[in-house]
């Protein structure tokens, strides 16, 4: 396909993976029924589920790649009876534990409990400041309440707390009014998720923010940063084009280069927009390896291959790795190091992960050597 636009020259571009962060889908259980859930979960009990024994084989074959930081996530993490097991045989194995939760199930034993692992992090689901429209989303009556008293309660066992928020025309004007309640909160992150419609969350569709209102706002997180500094750390996620914001801001606004040190904990590092396949993976509950949990492609499965072979040898991977791969305007894009687009939204809106990332304005600044 002709795309319009004319590369400078076609060598390849690879990306040297380093295995950074893991997501780890434990379970698709749970007891939400959130609008916005890229797995659909629910409630019940999900089918052919990692065993304990498969979850410990998996963590050491993990670790023939490298001590990523292991996100333990769902559905709901907490419906699992081994989830304490599990945490604990990664953590003796010297890998950072964090975990990210509805916060719902966090009681004060509950907290003691993931203390004792021990959980570094919660990262705790918000997408209101108003618990009406908590609980609407999320699915269930309380469910704001339940939040407030899991983030309290994880609190006041030494476990920090970040709020994870979706973003959509929705709750976009809330922005503010969610990072007053984190901070209040004691949140040491706020990470605003830009919706992917994926699983149920494609019936958001027509509340997605257009990509003039996407650039839109991650200019206003970026300035929000500079005026909080370091009392809360902004993660904007599934956004890489964040990351050419912060690019082009800090020339024009003339600021030291590089994104803002978080302080707080190694996974806060911005070191590129999409890391699909170069440093994260997520893991499905029945074993399913791919580049992350909204890019619906298969890179492998931990029960028929190891995790290090996945991730060293999976076309899938192999792809996301050569930025020569990509396709349209983000093939040719001056920030293509540092952003990749959205891997994910490009496979949702064209059916083609290496096509160009659909909600980024940017026209690349295209050398054509005339």
């Amino acid at each position: 396909m002709n795309t319009g636009f004319k590369t400078e020259s076609q060598h390849q571009e690879i990306i040297t993976p380093r295995l950074q962060l893991v997501a780890w889908e434990l379970t698709r259980n749970c007891n939400l029924f959130c609008e916005h859930c890229r797995g659909s979960s629910g409630h019940g009990q999900y089918q052919d589920e990692l065993t304990t024994e498969e979850c410990r084989r998996l963590i050491d074959q993990i670790l023939e790649v490298g001590k990523p930081i292991i996100i333990l996530t769902g559905g709901e993490p907490l419906l699992r009876d081994d989830i304490a097991e599990i945490g604990r045989y990664a953590v003796d194995k010297e890998l950072t534990v964090v975990m990210g939760t509805n916060g719902t199930l966090i009681t004060k034993e509950m907290a003691a409990s993931l203390k004792r692992i021990p959980v570094s992090r919660i990262s705790i689901s918000l997408d209101f400041p108003h618990a009406e429209l908590q609980d609407r989303f999320r699915g269930q009556d309380g469910a704001f309440a339940a939040a407030m008293d899991g983030i309290a309660n994880a609190r006041d066992a030494g476990i920090e707390v970040q709020i994870n928020s979706t973003v959509t025309s929705l709750n976009v004007a809330m922005l503010d009014g969610l990072i007053n309640l984190a901070m209040d909160m004691g949140a040491v992150a706020f990470h605003p998720f830009l919706l992917v419609p994926t699983g149920r969350g494609r019936g958001l569709k027509s509340v997605e923010l257009s990509p003039e209102q996407y650039e839109a706002t991650l200019n206003w997180i970026y300035d929000r940063q500079q005026e909080l500094g370091d009392s809360l750390f902004f993660k904007p996620t599934d956004a890489p084009h964040y990351m050419r914001i912060v690019k082009q801001r800090q020339k024009t606004d003339k600021v030291a280069e590089g994104p803002r040190p978080s302080g707080h904990h190694p996974g806060e590092a911005i070191t590129r927009g999409c890391l699909a396949g170069t440093g994260f993976a997520f893991i499905s509950h029945q074993g399913k390896v791919k580049g992350c949990g909204y890019l619906d492609v298969v890179a492998g499965d931990v029960r028929q291959q190891s995790f290090a072979e996945i991730w060293a040898n999976s076309p899938l991977f192999r792809d996301l790795r050569n930025l020569a791969n990509l396709k349209g305007k983000c093939g040719v894009c001056e920030y293509k190091r540092v952003c990749g687009g959205c891997r994910a939204r490009a496979y949702e809106a064209t059916g083609d992960y290496l096509e160009a990332e659909p909600y980024c304005i940017h026209v690349p600044a295209v050398k054509t050597g005339v």
